[in-house]
């Protein structure tokens, strides 16, 4: 699929859950940092949590959402509920594009160690990547949507319809692959003067994290972030595993078939390439317990937990999920790929969506971690018919219930 269209659809966040320091072997585990001050999180709270409604839209799935979870945290505000078919409490799930906070915070970890500049170029760490003549693209740039690379390329999406991925949902395509595929299309926009949402960048971004390394992605992932917070149920797929580990719902889509009838195929086990940019595999437990040490500053020091949140003032260049709230019209990404908006009763929300056929995923927190809604759905589509029913239920969560688009 194609990475712009399939993942620029909404975020996720995450909320509670308490730092496990276990050392890792290998590479020293990041220190951790206390967390930011409650006079430096300036945020309205948010409404007390209407449990009914939450419970009513979480029951009133359309078609085309086989399934959901959903996960509340905050104080007075616990609560779960599944729906649909088959969704165990605890299920794993492809997460998609909220991998990209994990790469971020690995790349924000590296720069603290003095490993890598934010503002150093592309050029710099993985020479001959990119075209001669290329313009300079910093890694700070491709964190935060705006190096201006080029967000398509046919390879890995082919016509873009669930009849193709499910005849091609085993295909790997290596890191390398993508970027060139990317490089047959023109640069959306000179770096560093708009913002896009684009995938590809975290692909180039990954391919720095091993640079200056020396190790596997993965094993940057699991040592610095999953190892030590303990995060079970949460890894980076190898490229030839397409199996969900452990309880998990079925992923679906819906295909169309040459005499017009649709048919419903399981696509469950599926080809982990979006790596880095959106192929790993988590339960909600986890995911919370990730966001909330990412917020509460466990797992970065200060300079670059300010990245965490950190929004550059830029135009928003075809981004829809910057178009929602009162920032509409401009950037609305971190360069830790965190979205932010407002909602209408006020409250500031951070989080990242992520999308792969068959699983849609949503998180968002206060940033000072006072309340977090974790959702999980199973739509068959692949062009982001579920949005609306995943911004429901993660505004309802708030207290606020706003319509998608509202």
């Amino acid at each position: 699929m194609n990475a712009s269209a399939r993942t620029g659809r909404w975020s996720a966040l995450v909320a509670a859950g308490a730092l496990l320091a276990a050392a890792t072997v290998g590479v020293a585990t990041p220190a951790l940092a206390a967390g930011p001050s409650s006079a430096a999180v300036a945020a309205a709270r948010p409404a007390p949590l209407d449990r009914a409604a939450l419970a009513a839209a979480l029951h009133a799935l359309p078609a085309d959402v086989t399934g959901a979870l959903v996960r509340v945290d905050g104080p007075g505000a616990r609560w779960r509920g599944t729906s649909g078919e088959d969704v165990p409490a605890d299920a794993r799930f492809r997460i998609g594009s909220v991998t990209k906070v994990f790469t971020a915070t690995v790349m924000l970890q590296l720069a603290a160690e003095g490993k890598v500049d934010l503002d150093g170029t592309v050029q710099h760490y993985l020479p001959g990547l990119l075209p001669d003549g290329y313009p300079t693209v910093t890694v700070r740039q491709l964190l935060n949507h705006t190096s201006g690379l080029p967000g398509g390329g046919g390879m890995t999406s082919g016509d873009g319809s669930t009849a193709w991925f499910a005849a091609h949902k085993a295909d790997w395509f290596s890191p390398r692959q993508v970027v060139k595929d990317m490089l047959t299309q023109p640069m959306n926009f000179a770096p560093g003067t708009a913002q896009q949402y684009n995938g590809n960048g975290y692909f180039v971004a990954a391919l720095v994290i091993e640079k200056v390394t020396g190790d596997d992605y993965a094993d940057q992932v699991r040592r610095r972030i999953t190892g030590p917070l303990g995060l079970r149920a949460t890894y980076v797929p190898a490229a030839d595993d397409l199996t969900v580990h452990g309880p998990h719902a079925t992923g679906y889509v819906d295909v169309r078939n040459p005499d017009g009838s649709t048919s419903r195929v399981d696509v469950t086990e599926q080809s982990p390439y979006p790596w880095a940019e959106g192929g790993m595999i988590s339960s909600a437990a986890d995911l919370e317990r990730f966001f909330d040490a990412l917020y509460r500053g466990r797992l970065l020091p200060p300079a670059q937990q300010a990245e965490v949140f950190a929004v550059p003032d830029l135009p928003n260049d075809h981004n829809r999920n910057c178009e929602i709230g009162p920032t509409a019209g401009r950037a609305c990404y971190s360069t830790a790929g965190l979205l932010r908006t407002v909602l209408p009763n006020g409250t500031e929300v951070w989080g990242k969506n992520g999308s792969r056929p068959g699983y849609t995923t949503g998180v968002f927190a206060t940033r000072d971690f006072s309340r977090s809604v974790v959702v999980g759905l199973n739509p068959t589509g692949i062009t982001g018919e579920e949005f609306p029913t995943l911004w429901k239920l993660v505004t309802t969560g708030f207290g606020s219930g706003q319509a998608y688009g509202a």
